[in-house]
């Protein structure tokens, strides 16, 4: 046994460390901590480093063959209860301790640059290796109930991260709504847990999918049950991967700064959800209906990301949408049994994903020069344009991450994308479908992107433009003029303000801006675009099905080495060269789509969507999810509410207000008869005795 492995319990103990360190000198001596920018970012990156230096051994451990090694102690017992904490290290778990720290590494890195200026720096540092900390307990995790402490844990933290600039209505609104959302899903996830403990008595996996299947064949438990425990566990990752009809979330969480969007919301947190699957694989084999649901979700999920991107003027907001498409293909990978095509994606995803954001948020830097701090106006696609001869690196690592997420080879997104539409079409040709019209809407979407970031002239000294998009933010900006203007962040400087995060070198005009052109961005943002690039386009290699390495390191549980060998033998050239062409072709349909209406202007997109109006406006907003959540869940509990607070009113206080009325009354009619004079009492008594008397005499 390899000493490396008792010491896993670092890795998510280090950056925890970290964070407290912090956290503690931001109560105790907060001047002094925040004094110290450089040093206390060095030290939260440098613990994280330590943990994927760590998560790198491992990996390696289990390449090499180690077996599985799981360390646990008794946390509780009662009579025959027993649990049990610990960690475990498998392959899956040293696969995405690899692809979480590494992210954060790079995202840590990225934010020295991009919160430079911002008085919350030291506090943001410290939100993200508490993050870091609880995604890697959670991947660590051995038994349910561990993964569901930590899963609690990383949902705070998005809390805590999308609310960053609290002094932002927008951003505070966001925060609440993520963590209200993914509470639905977690509250279903709990009742999952607990329905498949009283059913099994167990909170291990592997011991839950063998005996729930024994129970369901001898009859023990009906079919129906089991099926409603497996759905009820699958809500949490519905929600935390941003799933229909939980998805609505995702999108607004960009208030957040773009650090977040990268390492939460593209690499990290939402792929927790896919993780949860993947780990309860051993349960959901044996429920067939539960893994027909799952598939179904995830390809409905796919198709209504990639159809509410195409619209998306706010870049973040493209990326977020697709963020939601690729989540849904890796669930639908894991709902038609393609366990490691779906963590194959996941892994490539993670990169060039992470690696959008992080440009999409060099860009938003580059642009606050021109526009001002206002992400209304910075965060535009419509006042961007031709930035790539300003921002030469944001831009070709930009391209690259398109090429990738579209499918083109040899990029890393066309072999793990073409490996989970293959599997697809053996299973079910009705979802290869949906997965083959999205991956054509996908390249669209994305390239449509980047023409209209980076190619054509740059509008955004346009004032005719500026003008426009105001007008029709009117609304939005109305609201926001009714509240204190922040003290930092975006939009804190809208007012002709200095920035309040003591960045004294350049005066601003009312808008904030203090140039007529983009700059490229620090080398410590385009340091991590450049290292995330080399994954994008290279780790795609590991999976080609020629020598699928991937597979042959990550297979499910059900399954051996020697099977998932003789599956890859059997491997027919001529069927990958149909459906890898298919795949390609729809998305060179795609791109060349976008090429004609955005770069080269041979279709007017306006006319196009004049046409199809009624599609383009169901695709703008958003399929109306959310005015229809606003108006029966919103609305809806309020007037729920207020009928609770009349019954409250008129039925609960009522009765005390009653009580205490009574007790008021009876007070003042008993103090006239409690007067302390012995002859009145006698004359009582005799009143009360002639009243007898007569009574009876009378009877």
């Amino acid at each position: 046994m390899e000493v490396i492995y008792q010491y896993a319990w670092l890795i998510p103990v280090l950056p925890l460390f970290g964070a407290m360190l912090v956290g503690l000198g931001l109560i105790s001596l907060n001047q002094v901590t925040n004094g110290l920018r450089q040093l206390n970012a060095v030290v939260i990156i440098s613990l994280m480093g330590a943990a994927m230096a760590l998560s790198f051994a491992l990996l390696w451990s289990q390449v090499q063959g180690h077996p599985t090694y799981t360390h646990t102690l008794e946390w509780a017992a009662a009579g025959n209860f027993h649990l049990s904490m610990g960690y475990t290290v498998d392959h899956l778990t040293a696969l995405m301790l690899v692809i979480v720290t590494t992210v954060a590494l790079l995202v840590m890195v990225y934010t020295d640059g991009y919160m430079a200026h911002d008085p919350g720096y030291v506090r943001f540092y410290a939100y993200l290796s508490l993050f870091g900390s609880s995604m890697l307990g959670l991947v660590l995790s051995p038994n349910l109930v561990q993964i569901y402490i930590f899963w609690e844990l990383v949902g705070m933290c998005s809390y805590l991260l999308v609310g960053f600039w609290y002094d932002r209505k927008s951003a505070a609104d966001a925060a609440q709504k993520a963590f209200v959302t993914n509470r639905v899903g977690d509250f279903g996830l709990l009742l999952g847990i607990l329905g498949l403990f009283w059913a099994t008595g167990s909170f291990d996996f592997n011991i839950m999918g063998d005996r729930l299947a024994q129970l369901v064949e001898t009859g023990s438990i009906s079919n129906f049950l089991a099926v409603l425990f497996a759905i009820l566990v699958f809500l949490g990752p519905v929600a935390k991967s941003a799933q229909f009809p939980l998805h609505v979330w995702l999108p607004d969480a960009m208030e957040g700064p773009t650090p977040i969007s990268a390492l939460i919301h593209a690499a990290t947190m939402v792929a927790a959800g896919v993780f949860l699957v993947a780990r309860m694989y051993p349960v959901f084999e044996h429920v067939p209906a539960a893994m027909t649901v799952i598939a179904f979700t995830g390809a409905f999920t796919a198709f209504l990301g990639a159809s509410i991107a195409i619209t998306q003027n706010d870049i973040k907001k493209g990326l977020a949408y697709s963020t939601i498409s690729q989540l849904g293909y890796m669930v639908m990978a894991m709902g038609i049994g393609s366990y490691s095509a779906g963590l194959f994606h996941l892994m490539t995803h993670a990169y060039f994903k992470a690696m959008l954001f992080l440009g999409s948020g060099s860009v938003i830097h580059g642009m606050e020069g021109v526009v001002g701090h206002d992400p209304a106006l910075a965060q535009d696609m419509r006042m961007m344009g031709g930035l790539r001869k300003y921002m030469p690196v944001t831009a070709t690592t930009f391209l690259i991450g398109c090429l990738a997420i579209s499918g083109i080879p040899p990029f890393a997104g066309f072999w793990s994308k073409d490996e989970i539409l293959g599997q697809a079409f053996q299973a079910n040709p009705f979802l290869w479908l949906i997965g083959w019209v999205t991956a054509g809407i996908t390249a669209f979407y994305m390239f449509r992107m980047y023409f209209m970031t980076f190619e054509g002239k740059f509008r955004g000294t346009d004032e005719k433009i500026k003008e426009k998009l105001k007008k029709a933010a009117t609304i939005v900006l109305e609201l926001e003029s009714e509240e204190p203007v922040p003290n930092y962040g975006p939009g804190a400087m809208k007012k002709g303000e200095l920035a309040a995060t003591g960045d004294h070198h350049h005066s601003h005009d009312s808008h904030g801006h203090h140039s007529d052109s983009p700059h490229e961005s620090p080398w410590t943002m385009t340091l991590p675009l450049a290292i995330l690039a080399i994954p994008s386009i290279l780790i795609g290699l590991l999976g080609t099905p020629f020598a699928n390495y991937f597979e042959e390191f990550i297979f499910p549980p059900s399954e051996t080495l020697s099977e998932v060998l003789e599956k890859t033998a059997e491997f027919d050239p001529t069927e990958f060269y149909i459906m890898a062409g298919a795949s390609v072709a729809i998305s060179v349909v795609g791109i060349t789509l976008a090429v004609l209406m955005y770069l080269r202007g041979k279709i007017d997109p306006a006319a196009i969507a004049a046409k199809i109006k009624p599609l383009y406006e169901l695709s703008l907003n958003k399929w109306y999810f959310d005015d229809i959540y606003h108006r029966v869940f919103v609305l809806g509990l309020r007037r729920v509410a207020r009928q609770v607070m009349e019954v409250d009113f008129r039925v609960v206080d009522g009765a005390v207000n009653l009580t205490g009325f009574f007790t008021l009354v009876s007070g003042e009619g008993l103090k006239y008869l409690e007067n302390g004079r012995a002859q009145f009492y006698a004359l009582i008594v005799f009143g009360a005795v002639l009243g007898l008397a007569i009574v009876f005499g009378v009877t």
